[in-house]
């Protein structure tokens, strides 16, 4: 008969990322100025999960000071994106307003969006424009940790 275990208990709930194990990424300054606008909710990378690919997950709920957010950057590794607004009734708008680049091509997202970013591509300046319901971000870079130059 199969055990059951609480959340991550057991010899496998080494798997199971419950809580916050915040990156070192950025300037202290950048730091600050991201709990202004944003609540990082979990970050799982091979130092957080040995074998793990990097993804982050966030709330942005705020216009930030800085414009941009981040700079344009790429990354060694691909890359997925994704902005996803919270309402159930009406789950592709985004309830803002973003303008992020593309190797250098602006698109305003308005709506609930994934983003593939292929490796070496230059992307993701990003500008918020407007938030007027929190936004569900996340990244995954298949990569075992973050590098790249967008937490400046």
């Amino acid at each position: 008969m199969d055990k059951t275990y609480m959340n991550n208990e057991g010899e496998y709930g080494k798997y199971i990322i419950q809580d916050l194990q915040a990156p070192q990424t950025g300037t202290p300054e950048f730091q600050e100025m991201y709990k202004k606008f944003s609540h990082r909710i979990l970050w799982i990378d091979k130092n957080v999960c040995p074998g793990a690919f990097q993804m982050n997950t966030a709330w942005y709920y705020a216009v930030p000071e800085k414009d941009p957010v981040f700079e344009e950057h790429q990354h060694d590794d691909d890359e997925i994106i994704g902005f996803f607004g919270c309402d159930p009734d009406d789950p592709y708008n985004l309830h803002a307003e973003l303008d992020v680049t593309i190797n250098g091509e602006h698109h305003i997202l308005t709506k609930s969006s994934l983003i593939f970013c292929p490796a070496g591509m230059p992307h993701m300046r990003i500008s918020i424009k407007r938030v007027d319901k929190p936004i569900f971000h996340f990244s995954v870079v298949t990569g075992g940790t973050y590098n790249g130059g967008a937490y400046k």
